[in-house]
């Protein structure tokens, strides 16, 4: 741990903690001769020691470091100090995926179409350079207050990816997505990464990961050999063209994936189009069922169990011998062996009998208080989140219990976590304050909450406002107003109209130049020749001052220029004789 204050490389002075792992810490840190905030990763344990991975890590860091992308977090530094090895990030205020999905369980349509638009384009970026995350995860996106995605850890996970099975941190956080050709142990392609999008994809939709288990091992062979579970299952609403993306992208042969991540985000960008509202399941091309990855893993497997079965068959000549060498002692010592065993098993048995962790059917609480439904799953072993959420009802009184997380009839392990949602009462959406916050994250607020039909609007709003563009200037209705689920709610955003100012008033010329090119016009200059003004002076404009800016529109300004002075030559007859 790095004490706060302190320098790294006598230049990045540590601020404060961002975050601790099995592989690196992160810190907040200000860079004193750029004079930025920056993050800084500093490798810890074992890979800090490890000198092959160091060089590998310091190489992919570096190549990482080429890429230059709105959606990529930029690296800026990569280097050692004192033992220490560490890169230098583009600072981002935001909150990983999976915080975010921690909080609300699962997103909107609209808002998974908006994240998994800006990572395909990110990540079409790095394809492009030739460059592959290996380890793409709601943990390693991070999004903005206005809705911005940056996808993190290019040059760590490139790094770890021949180590990434033994990391017994990171392991089972990465194995929920791990590409079935990853956890065969080949080598990754750009495709590969199309996969664990698909697999991030469907979690934002669905709040879940599409295959769990006890351990890696278990899950990885899930990957290589289960069909992918259907999101519309779990949550009808998802129209099947968002499916179909799920589907390609995830599917086990990666000859059936989208060829890289550009068409898979051309794909993504249809997909809520009204030509594919019926479209059908989409249908893989390419065998599925017969991957030549799951028969290394079983023929390893088999190869294991002969191996154990035939050191246990006790060659026959031996055996003869060691009967008769047997003695009445060594018999007695055998059962009371044999019967220490037998007790201690039998024991050992019933104590993990006892304190196994059981599956227990979640019941239904649905019209119970809020009490009522608390205490009895808490009697069951479930733990019942504190803070209820609010949801409109239609068919359950206001203050009872309508649904759960994980729902009502599901199987659960006892501490499982329940998240209990609470009639609000009439079937209605209390309409937030949403000023000043970007449009889109309004938006997908919205629509995360009530079933209603969301807009948006413009209205012109003067510069002096100073407010900015695709921000909320209010809603319709009101914040504080409610609005029956199904209607409609608008959300106004800032049309600013921009006026011509009095260019005579004490305008240079490069100001004029800067107003332009802010309001792309097409700027034209005029030369007039007067002794009445100083040489420079902005004499007029074709614009009238306080006339709406249109961009495109063609502005000519007049400048006062010194009227040219001619000698009049001399001639014969001029000259008296």
């Amino acid at each position: 741990m790095i004490v706060k204050g302190s320098k790294i490389n006598d230049r990045y002075q540590i601020i404060r903690t961002l975050g601790e792992g099995g592989m690196a810490n992160v810190y907040l840190a200000h860079d004193n001769i750029l004079d930025r905030d920056v993050a800084v990763k500093v490798l810890r344990g074992d890979l800090a020691n490890d000198e092959k991975f160091v060089r590998r890590f310091q190489r992919e860091a570096l190549s990482a470091s080429s890429l230059s992308h709105p959606n990529i977090v930029e690296m800026y530094d990569v280097g050692e100090d004192d033992g220490q090895y560490y890169i230098v990030m583009e600072y981002v205020d935001g909150k990983t995926l999976k915080q975010v999905l921690k909080q609300r369980g699962h997103l909107s349509i609209t808002e998974v179409v908006d994240i998994m638009l800006q990572v395909t384009d990110g990540m079409a970026h790095a394809h492009d350079a030739y460059i592959i995350h290996r380890d793409i995860k709601p943990q390693n996106i991070m999004i903005l207050s206005n809705g911005m995605i940056k996808i993190t850890d290019f040059g760590v996970a490139t790094a770890l990816n021949s180590t990434q099975l033994t990391q017994t941190n990171s392991v089972m956080g990465t194995v929920h997505y791990l590409p079935p050709e990853q956890a065969n142990g080949k080598g990754s392609t750009i495709r590969s990464d199309i996969y664990s999008m698909g697999i991030m994809m469907y979690e934002l939709l669905t709040g879940l990961v599409p295959y769990k288990g006890d351990n890696a091992v278990e899950i990885a062979l899930k990957h290589l050999k289960e069909p992918l579970p259907s999101v519309r299952k779990i949550n009808p609403s998802i129209p099947q063209s968002i499916e179909n993306v799920i589907i390609k992208a995830t599917a086990k042969n990666p000859k059936n994936r989208y060829t890289d991540a550009r068409s898979m985000h051309e794909d993504i960008k249809t997909a809520l189009d009204d030509s594919r509202r019926d479209e059908k399941r989409y249908v893989y091309p390419y065998p599925e069922n017969d991957l030549d990855e799951t028969k290394t893993l079983d023929k390893e497997v088999a190869t294991i169990a002969k191996k154990n079965a035939s050191e246990t068959v006790e060659p026959k000549e031996v055996a003869k011998e060691e009967k008769r060498k047997t003695n009445i002692t060594l018999i007695v010592l055998i059962s009371l062996f044999t019967a220490l065993v037998l007790a201690v098993t039998v024991g050992m048995s019933i104590y993990f009998k006892k304190t196994e962790v059981k599956n227990i059917v979640i019941p239904d609480v649905t019209n119970m208080s809020a009490v009522e439904a608390s205490n009895e799953l808490t009697d069951l072993g479930f733990n019942v989140n504190a803070e209820y959420k609010s949801i409109p009802s239609d068919t359950v009184e206001e203050g009872k219990v309508v649904k759960t997380s994980p729902e009502i009839g599901s199987k659960r392990k006892t501490g499982t976590d329940i998240i209990l949602y609470i009639s609000s009462g009439e079937n209605v959406y209390i309409v937030e304050d949403f000023t000043g916050e970007n449009y889109l994250v309004a938006k997908g607020k919205i629509e995360a909450q009530c079933d209603c039909n969301v807009t948006v609007d413009t209205e012109t709003v003067s510069e002096d406002k100073k407010v900015k563009e695709d921000t909320v200037l209010r809603t319709e209705p009101a914040a504080g107003e409610s609005s029956k689920l199904g209607s409609q709610i608008k959300i106004i955003i800032p049309n600013v109209e921009y006026k011509y100012p009095d260019f005579t008033k004490g305008y240079t010329i490069s100001q004029i130049d800067e107003f332009a090119t802010k309001h792309e016009l097409k700027l034209e200059y005029k030369y007039q020749e007067t002794s009445s003004a100083k040489e420079g002076t902005i004499l007029k404009q074709s614009r009238a001052s306080g006339s709406v800016v249109t961009p495109g529109a063609s502005l000519v300004i007049t400048i006062a220029r010194a009227p040219e002075i001619i000698d009049d030559p001399v001639g014969e007859e001029d000259i008296e004789d």
